[in-house]
């Protein structure tokens, strides 16, 4: 019995990825006719168009999502047989790793990560993969490397570990009406508040607190990141709440005219893991980035005395 070829699951996985020919074919170093003879030689291969025309692109068939998960851990198992036992060779390593972050962690400590991929590793890639409004399965399917986020519920088998803690200031226009005078509960709810949720959620544990001590606050901006609302607090007659500490010395050297406050309500901190699939648990490459990124949250700790 003839054995099937690996390079066919290599395109295959790429072209689901991609939903592209010509993007796949990028990808692979490939011709675009080349690539289109590789899909048509898996289509044959597998029984199954793989994608379909729709609109201006391509989509996968519910076959090729139904292989997608398969050929991953395929091409991670023969990756495995090749490269057991070796040590991972960070100056010539070729790899692109997806993290999916909030822009908290992006602004705290990007420029940190990004430089030790310049010393440690300079031919790897760093992408970042924004927060989605929804839970999706991309660690199990391998489409991010880790998840950094505010602790929530993942599967049993997720494995996780926890980064950093911040605590929140409010933040407004350093001519905003609120600081002329003292803040207190009663005048922090009487402003109009930038609400930051990637849902679109409006209330929160702020509006928890107002609530037990007989107040109520108008959130008149929703916007789905920090970055976001930080220019929109520019505009003068807004104030951001909630405002991550951790970020506090990325919003400084913007140089934007922006003051900070303590907030006149108590709110718990929030705290940060990193969250990645049990397959890359021992994958050599995939320890350096956890813990490289686990080694710059606590140089920052020490340095701010958060924990």
């Amino acid at each position: 019995m003839q054995m099937p070829d690996l390079n066919l699951l290599v395109a295959l996985d790429v072209l689901i990825e991609e939903g592209s020919v010509v993007g796949a074919a990028r990808r692979m170093d490939l011709s675009a006719p080349a690539m289109s003879r590789t899909l048509a030689r898996i289509r044959e291969a597998v029984g199954d168009p793989i994608l379909v025309r729709s609109g201006r692109g391509l989509i996968p068939t519910p076959r090729a999502l139904q292989l997608r998960e398969q050929v991953r851990g395929v091409l991670e198992q023969a990756h495995s047989v090749f490269h057991a036992g070796r040590e991972v060779d960070l100056a010539t390593l070729e790899r692109t790793f997806s993290i999916r972050a909030n822009d908290v962690f992006i602004a705290a400590y990007r420029t940190q990560l990004r430089e030790a991929f310049r010393k440690q590793a300079p031919r790897a890639i760093l992408r970042f993969v924004p927060e989605s409004d929804v839970d999706d399965d991309a660690m199990e399917q391998g489409r991010i490397d880790l998840y950094i986020s505010a602790t929530r519920q993942f599967a049993a088998d997720i494995k996780m570990q926890t980064l950093f803690s911040t605590s929140f200031v409010g933040l407004a226009h350093a001519t905003h009406p609120i600081f002329s005078s003292q803040i207190d509960a009663r005048s922090f709810a009487s402003f109009d508040h930038i609400a930051v949720s990637r849902r679109g959620r409006m209330y929160g544990p702020i509006d928890d607190v107002l609530d037990g001590l007989g107040l109520r606050r108008r959130v008149s901006l929703i916007v789905p990141t920090f970055h976001a609302a930080i220019f929109a607090a520019v505009d003068g007659d807004l104030i951001l709440p909630q405002m991550p500490r951790a970020m506090l010395a990325a919003v400084q050297r913007l140089g934007l005219p922006l003051r900070t406050f303590e907030l006149p309500i108590p709110l718990q901190t929030v705290v940060l893991t990193q969250a990645w699939h049990p397959r890359l648990d021992q994958d050599a490459a995939h320890q350096w980035l956890r813990r490289t990124i686990k080694q710059i949250c606590d140089e920052q700790s020490a340095v701010t005395g958060s924990r």
